[in-house]
């Protein structure tokens, strides 16, 4: 039986680790977290990927799981509506097929579907890695030394695999102009069920309020033309910079400005991409945002990384070994992803636009939104025919 080590347990991996499951491999999966993380902000499964998820069995429990966001409100600066909308009519989505559910709900749902089979080890990552002709020698953060037949980096953007592997992140690093700041705070401002995002030329701040939860979300988002590489490791840095950049605004602004120096969830990083000219090299090789991130700006990242999940399983159990099995993968997936990276580009966010004149288009084009007829939205991403696996004769140890 071959053997695979998956490094992230957050979507990627799991969804990685149920297919290979599946097609007979003995699995591991490596986190750096002390357990499974739960909670975290709405995301979207839409088009190719509803199809993996339908397949996994896990539709039932995601659209139970699904948040229901009824309207999103964009405001000027003053904090006057200039349009409110339902979500599909901005996202591309498809009312009533695609899904929006927290983060923690997904990875909850695909773990619970591999934690009989698959070997979990938490609070541990990857420290070193020695490719050779037989396999994989890792040794782990814990000191622990295994070999494996394969490794997969589905461990994020900042991937550790990926830098071991394949060098420094700045080499495949897409900066997209802008930073952003995530946390929760208590929902007292009247929220159900529902968004609304305040935007200035160049920073924006937006306020989710996600199902029944007494807690809502917050962001605050701003352009910088480079990354702030001093606050990157330093969160009394980050809460400074954000309240500098945001320090005399109205709305609710002061409000979100403090609410994120008190979170103890706060989450900060820059709004990018990666781009590699290869997802593999020699026995190791990456998935979801570790591969391709697309950015949130996509709101594609989930989708990607569970149909690139799906192609890279199938591939592997059904093509002679692993050198034509990831050459088969990115040659399916990468057409999908580079199609929905494409999405945005430097600068160029629709939800927070960067300059007066960009943001006085899109509020145009929101306003003209709203005289048209509802209508049943239209995908904004790019779709892939699912390759079907199951009349492919599994490959099992062939790798």
């Amino acid at each position: 039986m071959s053997t695979v080590l998956i490094s992230g347990a957050s979507i990627a991996g799991p969804a990685l680790a149920y297919w290979l499951r599946e097609y007979g491999f003995a699995v591991t999966v490596v986190e750096k977290a002390a357990a499974l993380r739960g909670g975290g902000y709405p995301i979207d499964i839409r088009g190719t990927a509803l199809g993996v998820v339908e397949q996994m069995g896990l539709m039932p429990r995601l659209r139970e799981a699904d948040v229901n966001t009824r309207q999103l409100t964009f405001l000027g600066a003053d904090g006057s509506t200039i349009a409110s909308l339902r979500p599909d009519a901005i996202t591309g989505g498809i009312e009533g097929r695609d899904l929006e559910v927290r983060r923690g709900d997904l990875a909850e749902a695909l773990y619970s579907t591999i934690r009989e089979g698959v070997e979990f080890l938490f609070n541990d990552s990857v420290a070193a890695l020695d490719d050779h002709d037989d396999g994989v020698d890792v040794t782990f953060r814990s000191g622990r030394r295994r070999t494996f037949d394969l490794v997969i980096g589905a461990d994020g953007l900042h991937s550790g695999v990926r830098a071991l592997k394949f060098g420094p992140e700045e080499q495949f690093h897409t900066y997209l102009g802008y930073c952003f700041d995530g946390f929760t705070l208590p929902n007292t401002f009247g929220l159900h069920r529902e968004g609304v995002l305040w935007s200035l030329p160049g920073r924006g701040a937006a306020l989710y309020a996600a199902g029944e939860s007494e807690q809502i979300h917050g962001f605050l988002t701003f352009a910088r033309p480079e990354p702030p590489f001093a606050a990157f490791r330093n969160p009394d840095a980050q809460r400074e910079l954000v309240a500098e950049v945001f320090a005399g605004d109205g709305w609710q602004i002061p409000r979100l400005v403090e609410g994120m120096r008190t979170a103890d969830d706060l989450f900060f990083d820059v709004v990018s991409q990666i781009h590699l000219p290869h997802w593999s090299a020699g026995r190791v090789a990456l998935v979801g945002d570790a591969a391709f991130a697309p950015s949130f700006l996509t709101g594609q990242g989930s989708s990607t990384a569970l149909v690139g999940a799906y192609v890279l399983a199938g591939e592997l159990a059904t093509r002679a070994d692993h050198t034509t099995a990831f050459e088969a993968y990115e040659q399916t997936a990468r057409p999908f992803v580079e199609a929905n990276q494409a999405m945005v580009s430097e600068g160029n966010a629709t939800m927070f636009p960067a300059t007066a004149e960009a943001l006085a288009e899109r509020n145009a084009y929101l306003r003209e939104l709203t005289t048209l007829p509802g209508g049943p939205g239209r995908p904004e991403h790019s779709a892939l025919e699912l390759p079907d696996f199951s009349g492919r004769r599994p490959a099992g140890s062939r790798v």
